[in-house]
């Protein structure tokens, strides 16, 4: 029963592990193609924080998870504020990217993340790494310069777009890190469930940023021919866009609840490769084998890394005793039995009592000598 259990739990972390690839595959090609006819990233990005502030709240009504409860205003301030900003700026960066490179070469900048973790790590926690985790760097810069440096389409606006998209998501998880003893004591003082938590991410992230995008989109927007004269297939292509957005959260959400954080950082490792490969080949952007050489490189480089801090941690010894503690000397004949170093013949334990040892069966036999020690 246990094994058929933990099989299909295998099986669903599997499967949702593919699903997770082929989603966040489609989500980022059609992200590209929508880009392509409809330039406007935070346009892309507004649809996206609509999506999971429109669809979240019915969906998690019908799959049962806890109603929202009452936040007090300094939990607000003190830790959703940042991380929503962290969002919003980080999702923005990221479509500024795709928009400006190809999505090989933005998923490819963005394996620089261990990089920024480490040194962000080091600048705001005062973090020390080991020497392995340090030169596990190596193969992710080492393969991202060769991606820069061999990429036909590169672009600089692209390129810097993608490492500040790659800091930020590593600033967001740093900021997660600091607040990691207090963010338990959040959940439990506010009863929100983590999916809930999310939520509020989307919506105070989208609200705070109606009027940013008021400002800078909505008049080009209007004067933009795919809405002047109705192309349903941008509109078709940002509606698809955002439900793939949203579904890629939940299932990556449910992806990190299943298994352990390493090998969910795995997980993530092996969907970047996943990623690029689609997108080559369905995109078909012009790429030479040294390209594809630096993104492996970057690509295998996060891996190490991940591996590498797993080696860093401190192992958790648990309690032993010493081998040699427990040896003993058999008694040599059946009628000697010790106590205190002094022997005692089965005549003399005729009506003694002691708390020491334990006959089995609490039986004084001279034919028993097997004794059970308390």
């Amino acid at each position: 029963m246990v094994e058929n259990t933990s099989r299909r739990q295998v099986f669903s972390i599997i499967f949702l592990c593919v699903f997770w690839y082929i989603v966040s595959s489609s989500n980022n090609v059609i992200g590209k193609m929508v880009l392509n006819e409809f330039p406007f990233p935070l346009t892309v990005t507004i649809v996206q924080l609509s999506s999971i502030a429109c669809y979240s709240g019915p969906f998690f009504n019908l799959w049962g998870v806890r109603k929202y409860v009452d936040i007090p205003w300094k939990y607000y301030f003190k830790y959703i504020v940042p991380l929503a900003l962290g969002k919003f700026f980080a999702s923005v960066s990221s479509h500024v990217s795709i928009w400006r490179v190809p999505v090989s070469y933005a998923h490819t900048v963005k394996a620089t993340m261990p990089f920024f973790t480490v040194i962000l790590s080091r600048l705001i926690m005062k973090e020390k790494q080991t020497m392995t985790v340090y030169l596990s760097l190596i193969p992710i810069i080492t393969g991202v310069a060769i991606a820069t440096l061999t990429e036909l389409s590169f672009d600089i606006v692209g390129l810097i777009s993608a490492l500040i998209s790659t800091m930020g998501f590593s600033l967001q998880n740093i900021f997660s890190k600091k607040v990691t003893h207090s963010l338990p004591h959040v959940l439990k003082d506010t009863g929100i469930h983590h999916l809930r938590l999310l939520h509020l991410l989307g919506k105070l992230a989208l609200f705070m940023f109606i009027p940013i995008w008021f400002y800078i989109d909505c008049f080009s927007i209007i004067k933009h021919p795919a809405i002047t004269t109705g192309d349903y297939k941008v509109i078709a292509l940002l509606f698809i866009d955002g439900v793939l957005n949203w579904l890629q959260n939940i299932i990556a959400f449910s992806v990190l609840s299943l298994v352990t954080p390493l090998t969910y950082a795995v997980a993530s490792a092996s969907k970047r490769i996943f990623v690029i490969a689609v997108s080559l080949f369905i995109l078909g952007n012009p790429v030479t084998w040294l390209n594809i050489f630096g993104m492996l490189l970057a690509s295998l480089g996060v891996l190490c890394y991940n591996r590498a801090k797993q080696l860093s941690r401190p192992q958790v010894v648990l309690p032993f005793t010493n081998e040699s503690w427990n040896k003993y000397t058999p008694l040599s004949t059946t009628d000697n039995l010790y106590r205190n170093g002094k022997s005692l013949t089965n005549g003399d334990l005729n009506g003694y009592k002691t708390n020491n040892l334990l006959l089995n069966n609490n039986v004084h036999s001279a034919n028993q000598s097997k004794l059970l020690f308390v």
